[in-house]
């Protein structure tokens, strides 16, 4: 079955107007001279979100479920589900629960790519909103999460004992080894980078500011390692609490296409404001913040539609805007069949209105929201 959808083609490095036409994949791109107002850009992808819609990733099959329809609400196409520091018995539980849900697909919901493994492998003292059951990364645990065969992501702190046979175990099963949750410095940060690339890995880094020693003239620390390498990509949280829009348009500066939006959302997100719980531990969400008793930030309840806006809000065109949430998360994923609108791609489409809000879904050719 072909279908087509009219509008304002997000390219690249343009917007045309436009006609799509589509089965399961995109066939072919047709020139409009009017395509009216409302835009047509490629399926978002999200590879960091513990939960939304009131569920957790944590909470097994059912849950896991209800948070990617709620984010494929918001133009999330491709998900990656994602653990939390817990008990180890806990965190091989949540992937199983992944494995299960990417194995059947979710009906009338988004691509499941795998799971992002945040936690347990991180620095106890750099655990952020974490619950404290932080352990090293042994082989024999290495092995256990790699045989499920849903990680696609590991957060790992680099100097932890038995980091550098993890980054080599996890790069040599193509799982992407993402700095975070760390007390490293520059030097160790450019370690591990170099470190992952060698083991032909990928590197990353975890919500880019976030759970890691801030830039000092003296002290530059993985955030400088991070930016200024040529191969590292970096996520972040620009929901504008986590990274102030001048951090934000720092880093784009300087890292380009390899920065890349996520939403670090969790369970609250999309409920009414109120008391919550992140990992077993009592949150609040107010005025669109989560934080924790103590008042430090926990998450966040981003969507990644919102952070289209915050991104032009903050001086990015949509076509920049776009490639944040889509096109290169796809490059550092490894994801060679969406995030652009280009023929014999995946039919994976998130259509928004003229004041940017979400008008259609559309995942493998077929109307999702």
């Amino acid at each position: 079955m072909t279908s087509h959808l009219d509008g304002n083609l997000v390219l690249r490095d343009r917007i045309v107007p436009g006609r799509v036409t589509f089965g399961t994949h995109i066939h072919d791109l047709e020139p409009l001279k009017n395509a009216g107002n409302r835009y047509i850009l490629p399926g978002f992808i999200d590879g960091h979100v513990h939960g939304g819609g009131g569920a957790d990733t944590m909470d097994g099959v059912e849950a896991i479920e209800t948070l990617s329809r709620f984010h494929m609400s918001h133009g999330t196409t491709t998900i990656l589900p994602t653990t939390i520091t817990a008990p180890w018995n806990d965190v091989m539980n949540a992937l199983r629960a992944v494995t299960e849900v990417c194995e059947r697909g979710v009906k009338n919901g988004p691509r499941i790519h795998g799971a992002h493994l945040e936690g347990p492998f991180v620095s106890p003292h750099k655990l952020g909103a974490q619950p404290p059951f932080a352990i090293p990364p042994s082989p024999d645990r290495v092995q256990e999460a790699v045989e499920t065969g849903c990680v696609r992501v590991v957060t790992l702190a680099p100097e932890l004992d038995h980091a550098e046979s993890a980054m080599r175990s996890f790069a040599a099963a193509g799982v992407r080894v993402s700095l975070g949750h760390t007390t490293t410095d520059h030097e160790g940060a450019e370690r591990a980078i170099c470190l992952v690339c060698g083991a032909g890995g990928t590197v990353g880094a975890t919500h880019l500011f976030n759970a890691m020693s801030a830039i000092e003239g003296r002290k530059p620390g993985p955030v400088t390692a991070l930016m200024c390498s040529d191969t590292a990509y970096a996520e972040m949280i620009f929901d504008t609490y986590h990274v102030h829009p001048a951090s934000f348009r720092l880093a784009s500066r300087v890292m380009g296409d390899r920065l890349l939006f996520v939403t670090d959302a969790m369970r609250g997100t999309g409920e009414p404001e109120g008391p919550s719980s992140l990992g077993g531990q009592d949150v609040l969400i107010q005025d669109g913040v989560v934080r924790l008793p103590g008042g430090s930030l926990a998450g966040s309840v981003l969507t990644l539609d919102q952070a289209v806006r915050n991104a032009v809000q903050a001086g990015k065109s949509l076509p920049e805007a776009a490639r944040l949430v889509s096109t290169n998360a796809a490059t550092y994923l490894g994801l060679h069949d969406r995030g652009t609108i280009t023929p014999d791609l995946l039919a994976d489409f998130t259509v928004l209105d003229d004041t940017l809000q979400i008008a259609e879904v559309w995942v493998g050719g077929q109307r999702t929201f």
